[in-house]
């Protein structure tokens, strides 16, 4: 599919098997001034629908569940979270949140998925009861449980991530994510030999980096 992202829109991507896609700028924005902000996150997938058949969706911003209360702003853009359930289909229970705090307006973090953390995109918070701020860029990980309630003195912009810990172990290389080595092998393999499916109407070809063998997570 060939589909325009709007700011508020949700574009959610399943890899799978494999899939091969393409971002552009249009021409008419390639013409005058513009900008991006956006912040682009990766979901492990269960190992039971780690190959299956590759998925895009759009939601657009309407249908995306929004809170706010006291100066802070929730957008639900994945799993559950706040009483909210986000129309984002996901394979396995998590929360992907946008959050907005002004200045002097707190969250309370909930302790509904065992791994909790949250990624500070603008600003600084504190969390109530520890000494200290963090700061734009840095990404806080919570205890499983505890109480949580973060605070931004001057108002900031957070990312807040978690979900159900897998039990097996994750390997990165480039753009290849797989719970077994060899199924990432396999795909650097097909991508040098160009077995993936092309993206329509696009020629390009961007080689596969020599770089060091995966990376294993955690």
């Amino acid at each position: 599919p060939v589909q325009p992202i709007r700011p508020a829109e949700v574009h959610w991507m399943t890899a799978g098997s494999g899939i091969v896609h393409s971002e552009r700028t249009g021409p008419e924005q390639r013409a005058a001034e513009s900008s991006l902000f956006g912040l682009q996150t990766w979901l492990a997938l269960p190992t039971h629908v780690e190959e299956a058949a590759p998925d895009f969706a759009h939601y657009k911003a309407q249908e995306i569940p929004v809170a706010e209360a006291d100066g802070a702003r929730l957008t639900l853009i994945a799993g559950t979270s706040d009483g909210m359930a986000s129309p984002v289909k996901t394979f396995s229970d998590l929360v992907y949140a946008d959050i907005q705090l002004a200045a002097g307006a707190r969250y309370q973090v909930k302790a509904e998925h065992i791994e909790r953390a949250i990624y500070v995109v603008e600003g600084s918070v504190a969390v109530l009861g520890q000494t200290g701020t963090f700061a734009t860029g840095e990404l806080v990980l919570f205890k499983p449980g505890a109480e949580i309630v973060v605070q931004a003195p001057q108002g900031a912009r957070l990312m807040l991530i978690g979900g159900e810990p897998f039990p097996e172990r994750r390997y990165i290389f480039w753009n290849f994510v797989s719970s077994r080595e060899e199924r990432i092998e396999q795909a650097k393999a097909d991508w040098k030999a160009q077995r993936f499916a092309a993206v329509p109407d696009e020629d390009e070809f961007i080689p596969l980096p020599e770089t060091p063998a995966p990376v294993r997570y955690p």
